[in-house]
């Protein structure tokens, strides 16, 4: 059970991430991480670990990459006291738009951002559940660089280091990620 206290328990976060085969397509294992968000202290240690190295960074706003980005974005912008701002799949946003094609481990799409999402200069931190090839990220950082945002991290709860991602961004660009496969 959750308690209330302010320090979640030392928690082993990648025994709450299981694999599926063959999603969402054969040959894939599909890293699910819904049994980390069901548990409160494992989702709580998650999110203080994702914004423990930002603490004492001043942060103007959290950046979430659709969709599972939304549910770390939120809560990383919460305990970091900044604000929100998505970054949805083409289409989804009502208002002006910047946008940025991408390729992923198994397709390509396109991202969009609002363009007054965040003001030049202000400080931007980057956030995914996954970090895997790294197409959705890149994509993210040339919208962010295209807004003229100060991009001072990227948070990720899990990285696949075996599809190599982080070759695809911004080597001076800080990358935090909690659980490595």
């Amino acid at each position: 059970m959750f308690s209330n206290s302010t320090a979640p328990r030392d928690l082993d976060l990648n025994t709450f991430i299981r694999d599926i085969a063959d999603y969402p397509k054969e040959g894939i294992v599909f890293k699910d991480i819904t049994p980390l968000l069901a548990d409160a202290e494992a989702l709580r240690l998650a999110i203080t670990k994702m914004a423990k190295p930002y603490k004492d960074t001043p942060i103007d706003i959290v950046l979430g990459a659709e969709s599972r980005g939304f549910i770390f974005g939120t809560a990383l912008a919460r305990e970091l006291n900044c604000g929100f701002a998505p970054i949805r799949k083409k289409g989804k946003l009502p208002y002006t738009v910047v946008s940025e094609d991408y390729d992923l481990e198994y397709g390509s799409a396109t991202l969009e951002l609002h363009t007054d999402a965040f003001a030049p200069g202000q400080s931007v931190l980057l956030c995914d559940d996954v970090l895997a090839t790294g197409g959705t990220m890149e994509a993210c950082c040339k919208m962010v660089e295209r807004l003229k945002g100060n991009l001072i991290g990227m948070s990720f709860l899990i990285e696949l280091e075996f599809l190599n991602g982080r070759k695809k961004l911004n080597s001076n660009t800080p990358i935090n990620s909690l659980i490595r496969y």
